[in-house]
Parts: structure tokens; sequence; C-alpha cells
């Protein structure tokens, strides 16, 4: 049984490492196994480069048709040109200011991921293929136009609420500033809170699948209003892992946000209103919002 097991194994390992990987800053992403593990951050336009390494079994030689690296199964590098390896060879790679327009994701029904692919050819049996995944994360300046967000929450002569966003686009660090003004207060408010929620869209047209989950709640309220009332908003972003938002990426997903202001009479009845908002990654971020 042993050698039965065996003799599915790989004749070699292969090693992919990138040239600056101790310094470079590392992130965590999620493997299709579901397990977490840290690989290095780069942004578009960052050469990558690194080693790939092939280290055949002690004692067995490893005949091949070639070697190449793979960058998004688009950019392919021939490493080595047909014939046999002995001992453990290593070949160095660069992909010189790849354009990675797009952040990696990883969301409840889509990931974008971005990962060097080594395959070694072989005649007569499978090829030999070792995946390797890295993290792109693209910053962002601060937006020149932020307009501050203005809506209002009415029912006929029952409610009217007035709220204000100090703007309309955040990034990932800031914090939600505002203020809600009660007009008018006819029916008991037992309760108001404020909710984040992210809305995943796959596919299109009438093939769209959408996904919509409720990322925070924040309290404002507590209570009955009375009519002249205001109430401040500041709700911090840091603990909530937040992503860009993605506007249509090549026809096949969206992530958008919200803001959602969310009143709860005492008989239980809810009344909402949804306001997007824009996210973006900033390189630094500002001492004060």
């Amino acid at each position: 049984m042993n050698y039965i097991i065996g003799a599915f194994k790989p004749p070699c390992d292969i090693f992919v490492t990138f040239s600056d990987e101790r310094t470079r800053k590392q992130m965590q992403i999620k493997k299709d196994n579901g397990k977490t593990v840290m690989v290095p951050a780069f942004q578009s336009l960052e050469t990558i480069a690194g080693e790939v390494s092939i280290a055949p079994v002690p004692g067995k030689r490893l005949e091949h048709t070639g070697v190449k690296i793979e960058l998004l199964g688009q950019i392919v590098r021939e490493l080595d040109v047909p014939g046999e390896i002995y001992e453990r060879k290593t070949y160095p790679f660069e992909f010189a200011t790849v354009e990675m327009p797009y952040e990696s994701y990883n969301g409840t029904n889509v990931r974008l991921r971005y990962i060097l692919k080594v395959t070694i050819g072989r005649n007569y049996v499978g090829s030999i293929v070792e995946s390797r995944d890295f993290c792109v994360r693209n910053y962002s300046p601060v937006p020149t136009i932020n307009n501050s967000i203005k809506m209002e929450v009415g029912i006929e002569d029952c409610l009217h609420i007035e709220f204000e966003y100090s703007k309309s686009k955040y990034h990932l660090k800031d914090v939600i500033i505002g203020k809600i003004y009660f007009l008018l207060v006819r029916i008991k408010i037992k309760n108001m809170e404020l909710e984040i929620r992210r809305r995943e869209s796959t596919g299109s047209g009438p093939n769209t699948y959408v996904e919509t989950e409720t990322l925070a709640k924040f309290e404002l309220m507590d209570g009955a209003p009375v009519r002249g009332e205001s109430i401040p908003v500041r709700l911090f972003l840091t603990p909530y892992e937040l992503t860009p938002t993605y506007r249509n990426i090549n026809n096949k997903f969206s992530v958008k946000y919200y803001l959602n202001l969310v009143l709860v009479d005492e008989e239980d009845r809810r009344y909402f209103k949804q306001q997007e908002i824009t996210m973006y990654r900033l390189l630094e971020t500002p001492q004060s919002s």
C-alpha cells in the first residue's frame, strides 16, 4: 500500500520565492480550503521578481518538456527549454511594472486572486504545477470633490427626519460624522440604528445574483425623541473588514457599500433609509477627518 501511495507523489518539490519577501508587507488571505495564509502585498505597476527553485527527489532525474511561470494566467515567461533536471535548479524571474488595476478581493460568492503558477511540462504523464498567491493593494489620493449627504425620512403627518453626513467618500480607516434632526415625531420610536451594508453583485442582466451583508450596527438612540431634538453620529470604520468599492469589474462583479438608517417603533415596525457611499484605500490615513 505504501508503494501505491508513493507512486502518485510528485517527483520534485517546487518553491516560489519573491526577491524582497522578508521586508515586504504581508497580508492575510483565505485559501480555497478555508485556511488563511500570509502573502506579500504589491501595488499596480510594481515589478514582481523572485526565484523558482526545483528540487528533484534525491537520486532521481526529472525529464521535462520545458519549465514556465505565469502571472495571472496571462503573462508567461519560459524558464527552461526541454531537458532533464538531476539536482536542485533555481530560475530567476521578473515581471516588470505589471498593471494590476483591481485589488485582491475575497467575498461571499466571488474571489479576485493574483497567482504565480509554475508549470513543468512532461511528455507521457501530467504536468507538475505549483501556485503561489500574492496580494494586490491599490491606494488612492484624497478625493478633490467629496460632497456631503443630506436626506429625509418621512411618513405623512407622522414622522419627518432629516439626516446629514459630512461626506460621501470614505477611506477604510475613516470616521463617519453626521447629525440627525427630528422635525416631526408623532409615532413612538423605540430605538434607532445606523448600519453599514455591503452588497456584492455577480453576473449581469437577468443572471445577476446579489448578496447583501450587514457589517456593522451602531445604536444611535434608545428611547423616544421629541420634535426639535438632534442626535450626533460618529462611527469609526477601523474595526470593520471593509474593502474599496468595486464597480463592474470586467463585467463580472461589483461591490458597493451603503449606510442604512433604521428606526424601530414600539410595535417593532421598521422604517429605514439607505444611502450609497464610496470606499477607497488611503496610503496615509489623515490625522483628522
